[in-house]
């Protein structure tokens, strides 16, 4: 049911968190330029930053298509930084510091307002994490960056990875809402778009810095029930 105080009738929000709730590139480049200057490894951290992120789609999807079995983001985030080493000629890095390193994805730090607007709608909300993360890895940076959820939501828990159905239907189910009781709130309009087909309600979030200099998520599309500049803006868009 909607009313002029919840004009979308949305139970609860389900948010992506790499690059809509937390700044993956800037974390990974600043630990990473940390840990280089320690070790005097001489790498430009940005663009190993680009690689390991580029390397994510590619590997998720031939799990999505069958051609490797299931695996969670830590594990295919492993594999991808075992060839970034080689590419980058890391060399004389302990397990330890690998596992370590790899896990930087677990210590994510928020955009500015993300803490500040997730509190803002948790008052009227239920608010979930959707995300290609694994549990462990999302519980992590929940704890790390102090973000809010009442619930998080992993696409490891479906064993489907976004855009696949089974994930946002999942997500609406153990919510115990219809999928257009629920709104997902991103800043990757592919992802919006793969919800709405299913009857999400989609909030869009823009973070034109997520990739540093370019904004391969710019678009001209408006076919969004919502847009807002952040998080504190989109609660008061949604009446918090």
């Amino acid at each position: 049911m909607t009313s002029s105080a919840n004009p979308f009738g949305v139970k609860a929000l389900t948010f992506d968190v790499f690059g809509t709730t937390v700044d993956w590139r800037g974390s990974l480049i600043q630990e990473a330029e940390e840990w280089g200057r320690a070790r005097n490894f001489q790498v430009d951290w940005g663009q190993f930053a680009d690689h390991w992120r580029a390397g994510y789609a590619p590997a998720m999807n031939q799990v999505r298509k069958g051609q490797i079995p299931w695996m969670n983001l830590d594990q295919l985030h492993r594999g991808i930084l075992n060839k970034l080493f080689d590419e980058f000629k890391i060399t004389g890095v302990s397990e330890g510091e690998k596992e370590h390193f790899n896990k930087v994805w677990h210590r994510l730090h928020p955009w500015p307002d993300s803490v500040a607007g997730l509190a803002l709608l948790k008052t009227k909300f239920i608010l979930a994490t959707l995300s290609n993360g694994n549990v462990s890895l999302l519980v992590d940076m929940a704890r790390f960056a102090g973000l809010p959820w009442d619930m998080v939501l992993s696409a490891e828990i479906f064993r489907h990875y976004k855009p696949d159905p089974e994930t946002y239907l999942g997500a609406a189910e153990l919510l115990g809402c219809k999928p257009q009781e629920v709104m997902m709130v991103a800043a990757h309009p592919n992802d919006l778009r793969a919800a709405a087909k299913l009857g999400f309600r989609t909030a869009f979030v823009p973070r034109p810095q997520e990739h540093g200099d370019r904004n391969p998520n710019a678009t001209t599309d408006t076919d969004f029930d919502v847009i807002a500049t952040d998080f504190e803006d989109l609660a008061g868009k949604l009446g918090c």
